[in-house]
């Protein structure tokens, strides 16, 4: 089986695709169980959170281990491997990266041995805000993060580091200062724990066994090992489980902010966010969007997969007869393989191939979720014409994207998005389409049926409900460039140590021990 390179597929092509996900959270507490395997279950249902890497930690009780690599789930682990990491209680992480690059050093989950002699390891989905911050003040500790720039390096130095605490006393105490949008799931020897911020700003569900308890960033994850679900993870909220069955205490008063774009794309359609099923919310948008952009044509068709329960709902309530215009490759998702400019320049072919008998002659609406940088949108349109579509009227299940993300999806920067610079008439010829329609705001808040007031829609208009610090402090590489600048500084005053990390091993999938 080939190892991960870190490369996703769409770096290998010129059309990019609009935002990457945030990554994917398993945790486990089930003596008896083969509690590795159940991780790997788990995070195979949260594959589509992220694809750059993937890793676990188990323990037995007398030892924390974690084995991670780049790759999919499927490509870092195999039956040997899983039948090695026994113990009664695992973490996971599938991992797409917003804060540090896609580097074997940033996977996850990180471990660290703690003062008291303990072992931590840590998984992280969201992204913090003040990294920056974080790391001076590792730095002003004499702490070292082992070579990676991920904020959950930062987080996890600073639980370990904590003198004379426990795990669970040093989460209250460093918890409060950690700023941004994170849910965290983390252990020690015997202990299993979730956080999350305090704006419950990405999911995290918390799920019962027969013996034993999950937590995951969706219920999916929970469905796949046979957990039933119990309740959300609050904001604010740390949970401990073990031996003495689980506790409950909060870090931080809750102000809900819960990630609109989640019932927009990242979540599963299986998906319930707050009580909201995601498929349900995502048809309603749909018909929301015939109401308001109601266009004559012939047949609605998706955009594989994700602007098909839209285009379901839209189909449904304007009364035009719903297809499958467009197939996309199951098997893309990730490539090993450098295509060769010809192969580049197909672009979209490589993922999406029009049913030329369908679309011939038609009057065609493409439903999708969104439209970033309106590449991928320009060639499906091209790609249409060229099926022998006559019209081609394009409906999106999201607002205009105008605002980059800060709280764990990785969207174009500012100026890369199309709708910061073009209206929506400028968005349409640029695309190509003979029409152009966005869901409003106030509709697609409608469909989560959730209040507004709960939800972050930053993305759409520009209203941050976690303050940002300034422009350079902020962003997917900050900590590398802290790292340079601290490099940079030391070497002009001649001092005598390295700022690096310890080397990588030769094997890229390597076996974890904290001290090691």
């Amino acid at each position: 089986m080939p190892r991960g390179d870190g490369r996703l597929s769409h770096e290998l092509d010129p059309y990019r695709p609009g935002p990457q996900d945030a990554c994917g959270v398993f945790g486990v507490w089930a003596p008896g169980e083969e509690v590795a395997k159940l991780t790997y279950f788990g995070l195979y249902a949260l594959q589509h959170r992220g694809q750059e890497a993937a890793g676990i930690a188990v323990s037995d009780g007398t030892g924390v281990v974690v084995y991670k690599d780049l790759g999919l789930v499927a490509q870092v682990f195999d039956e040997p491997t899983l039948a090695s990491l026994r113990g009664h209680l695992a973490i996971g992480h599938a991992r797409y990266s917003t804060t540090g690059g896609s580097t074997w050093e940033n996977a996850q989950p990180t471990i660290k041995a703690t003062k008291l002699g303990t072992t931590l390891a840590l998984a992280h989905n969201g992204n913090l805000v003040n990294s920056a911050d974080l790391a001076a003040r590792i730095r002003a500790l004499g702490l070292d993060v082992d070579g990676s720039t991920s904020d959950t390096a930062l987080v996890t130095t600073l639980l370990a580091a904590t003198p004379d605490l426990s795990v669970e006393a040093a989460a209250m105490q460093v918890l409060p200062g950690v700023k941004g949008a994170f849910s965290f799931v983390f252990m020690d020897e015997n202990t299993l724990y979730a956080a999350r911020d305090r704006n419950g700003v990405r999911p995290l569900v918390l799920g019962r066994l027969e013996r034993g308890w999950v937590v995951a960033s969706e219920a999916a994850a929970l469905d796949i090992v046979g957990a039933s679900v119990v309740r959300e993870v609050e904001p604010g909220e740390l949970i401990a489980i073990d031996e003495n069955g689980l506790r409950s205490s909060r870090f931080a008063n809750p102000d809900p902010k819960g990630c609109l774009f989640e019932y927009v794309y990242l979540a599963r359609p299986d998906a319930t966010i707050s009580g909201r099923n995601v498929y349900a919310a995502r048809t309603e948008v749909g018909r929301q969007l015939a109401r308001e952009h109601p266009v004559e044509a012939d047949l609605v068709i998706p955009s594989p997969e994700s602007g098909t329960p839209a285009a379901i709902g839209f189909a449904e309530e304007s009364g035009i007869p719903y297809g499958m215009g467009l197939v996309k490759n199951a098997y893309v998702g990730r490539t090993f393989i450098q295509p060769s400019q010809t192969i580049r320049q197909l672009g979209i072919r490589l993922k999406l191939n029009p049913l030329r008998d369908v679309i011939r002659g038609k009057r065609i609406i493409v439903v999708d979720d969104s439209i970033v940088r309106g590449n991928t949108q320009r060639a499906t349109v091209r790609m249409l014409r060229e099926a022998g579509a006559i019209e081609v009227h394009v409906r999106i299940s999201s607002p205009p994207v105008k605002w980059p993300c800060f709280y764990g999806i990785d969207f174009a920067d500012r100026a890369e998005l199309i709708a910061n610079g073009l209206d929506n008439e400028g968005i349409r010829r640029a695309i190509g389409a003979d029409s152009l329609g966005y869901v409003s705001l106030n509709g697609l808040i409608a469909a989560t049926e959730q209040p507004a007031n709960r939800l972050c829609r930053a993305c759409f208009d520009g209203q941050y409900p976690i303050d940002l610090p300034a422009g350079d402090l902020i962003g997917k590489h900050v900590l590398e460039s802290v790292g340079r600048r601290v490099d940079e500084a030391e070497r002009g005053e001649q001092r005598d140590r390295s700022v690096d990390g310890p080397a990588r091993a030769e094997d890229p999938a390597t076996l974890e021990r904290a001290g090691a």
